[in-house]
């Protein structure tokens, strides 16, 4: 399976909206802007919109790796494509048409993510393997930030590994929840290559050098699991 390296997207929702260029100007060195979006029905909080979306992407030069946790994905996934997603990841869970949804995502010129919460099993998304950019495996509930990582992710990230084998294919594998640079090697020896985090940096002072302490520890990770390919 081909390497990917190890990208670093931090989510904004731990981020000081009051100072919001500022905070995306000190993450600039990340792979990623994660843009979790909330509707209060999927999930029990709320987040932002798509106006501020269009804000982020005048504010950075970072692609924006947007995060759907709605309800009603077919509906509002062509109001963040129209604020400038560059990747739009939508759950598995919340679309009896997901097929659908990738086809919308890619005629819009962006790239299409699939995203499981903790208790969704890895088979699920077998039909939508050939046809998406990355797989979104949550590691917490979704709709809070600051939870602990759950470690059932690293048995299913083995399993989803397998089935990308299976088909010969190689999208991007994302984990969200509970990452930091204590936890980023192993998440990324089990088979990640994009980690998502917000406390872990936005919770520290120099954001860059909690950026780089993730992508180090990431890189740790890939280095052993290149020598057991």
């Amino acid at each position: 399976m081909e390497d990917k390296g190890v990208l670093v997207a931090p989510s904004v929702l731990s981020a000081d909206f009051t100072r919001l260029g500022q905070e995306l100007d000190d993450i600039a060195t990340a792979d990623y802007v994660h843009y979790d979006v909330m509707d209060g029905h999927f999930v029990p909080n709320l987040s932002f919109g798509p106006g501020i979306l269009r804000a982020v992407k005048g504010a950075t030069q970072v692609p924006v790796d947007v995060h759907l946790m709605v309800s009603n994905p077919d509906e509002v996934v062509p109001q963040y494509l129209d604020a400038g997603a560059d990747m739009v990841s939508f759950h598995l869970e919340a679309t009896a048409h997901a097929n659908r949804v990738v086809q919308a995502i890619h005629a819009a010129g962006a790239k299409a993510a699939v995203a499981i919460c903790p208790a969704t099993p890895v088979c699920m998304l077998e039909d939508l393997l050939d046809d998406v950019d990355m797989v979104l495996l949550m590691s917490v509930n979704p709709g809070f930030g600051g939870q602990s990582f759950i470690p059932g992710t690293l048995r299913k990230l083995r399993q989803l590994q397998g089935l990308l084998a299976a088909h010969g294919v190689a999208p991007l594998l994302e984990v969200d929840g509970g990452i930091s640079a204590m936890n980023a090697a192993q998440v990324v020896e089990a088979g990640a290559d994009v980690l998502v985090a917000g406390s872990a940096v936005f919770g520290k002072e120099d954001r860059t050098a909690a950026v780089e302490a993730i992508r180090s520890e990431g890189l740790r990770g890939l280095a052993r699991r290149r020598t057991q390919a």
